[in-house]
């Protein structure tokens, strides 16, 4: 297998994780730490959350992705910066009155999620492409098509590459609807999600359907939750995709062995080399995506 592998490290997601390892970055400095050690450890691409300082949960803070960002710009390393447009499609229902929200909701319309995304220009951002009930209880991820239709727009304009969050195949299917209606340019990049309750199982099967799905000339990355997460590195590599790691969707090496994002990287640096690929460099991941670099002016002062 002689070709480049797109090496992604989401670094610390907006799930609530970090009561359950120290390594989980929070601050906009220590985003932006893990950012740069998992570059150097490998990665092609830093797929980019933010926190609350207070409550260490996800945040939509733009402030906070403009330190990250400048940090990571200010480094040594030149990464792929890709930065999630998914925050603000939080809603919790009450279950005996499906009208009345509860704490934890966070929903807001699709221009709306965008505003960090205007100013920094990253050459990447996310969009999850559908609705989901989101793990038990009464937590609701909305995205309708709708949204995703003005948020495509939105990021197209903007000369931004959208990568396509899948997580059923409900999702890959309306995803295929946005490039049959130009709403993403060429080369479409599509995110197979796979093990996220309650969407599509982490099962090699099922991502060889969804692989069959995909319209010609796509790029896709697959990944899986937890345990399945190093794996499916090769999983995805096999299927003829890229490969995303990181303390986003993983936080062990190993059982009771707790990760840092740099070792994560370099274990799928490991397996995907092992498997006779070869990690793409960020210039390389650039051009295979052709991705267009942008350098807006970031406002605002330090923290």
């Amino acid at each position: 297998m002689n070709r480049k592998v797109i090496l992604t490290c989401a670094v610390t997601g907006a799930g609530d994780t970090t009561g359950k390892s120290e390594h989980v970055p929070v601050s906009p400095e220590e985003i932006a730490n893990d950012a740069i050690a998992a570059a150097r450890a490998g990665a092609s691409v830093v797929h980019i959350h933010v926190r609350d300082l207070e409550t260490k949960q996800g945040s939509r803070e733009v402030a906070y992705y403009r330190e990250v960002v400048r940090s990571i710009r200010a480094s040594d390393v030149d990464p792929v910066i890709n930065l999630t447009a998914g925050m603000g499609g939080d809603l919790v229902i009450d279950p005996q009155d499906p009208l009345t929200t509860m704490p934890g909701t966070d929903l807001i319309n699709a221009l709306d999620r965008l505003p960090h995304v205007e100013e920094l220009l990253p050459e990447i951002c996310t969009i999850d492409c559908g609705s989901l009930n989101f793990g038990e209880g009464s937590n609701l991820y909305v995205s309708t098509p709708d949204m995703l239709r003005e948020g495509s727009k939105r990021i197209q304009t903007l000369g931004v590459r959208p990568e396509m969050e899948i997580f059923d195949t409900g999702n890959l299917w309306f995803a295929n609807v946005l490039v049959e209606e130009g709403l993403i340019d060429a080369p479409p990049l599509y995110q197979l999600c796979m093990g996220i309750p309650y969407g599509a199982p982490a099962d090699p099967g099922l991502l060889a359907a969804m692989v069959n799905m995909l319209p010609k000339g796509a790029q896709f990355t697959s990944f899986a939750i937890g345990a399945n997460q190093l794996p499916w590195v090769a999983h995805s590599v096999l299927a003829g995709g890229h490969a995303r790691v990181g303390l986003e969707d993983n936080l062990y090496m190993s059982k009771g062995v707790k990760a840092t994002n740099a070792d994560l990287t370099a274990r799928a640096v490991d397996i995907i080399t092992g498997l006779g690929a070869s990690v793409a460099t960020p210039d390389e991941a650039r051009e295979i995506l052709d991705l267009r670099v942008q350098t807006p002016t970031i406002t605002g002062g330090d923290l």
